[in-house]
């Protein structure tokens, strides 16, 4: 007996609140390897903050990682951004801006859903 495949239609996990703690468990679910990146945003945007004596960079570093997740947990989502990232590189002109628009409306679309739109 096999089991049925998951939907990569369906996301992974639920979508996070945009705490560090729940960003925090969130990547480890589904980018694992990002997590040195994610802990050296944290500590750059904390610093930050204590310099400029505002939460900004806090507030920016949790949408940021955010829309990282929101991407993430949506696994066609991510191959697709991943694709688009790796034509980037193709020496075609065409294949390189066709893969900056898609890339452009994966990031967009997931930044108005992280905003609640």
């Amino acid at each position: 007996m096999t089991m049925p495949q998951a939907d990569p239609n369906q996301p992974l996990i639920p979508m996070p609140e945009l705490s560090l703690q729940a960003l925090r468990q969130a990547v480890a679910a589904v980018a694992p390897s990002r997590l040195p990146e994610f802990f050296e945003d944290m500590q750059k945007a904390f610093v930050r903050a204590g310099d400029e004596g505002t939460v900004l960079p806090i507030r920016l570093f949790y949408r940021q990682w955010g829309v990282v997740v929101e991407i993430e947990r949506h696994p066609e989502t991510a191959r697709r951004l991943h694709e688009a990232e790796r034509a980037l590189d193709s020496e075609d002109p065409e294949v390189r801006d066709q893969a900056i628009r898609e890339a452009g409306d994966i990031v967009r679309a997931a930044h108005r859903e992280v905003a609640g739109g």
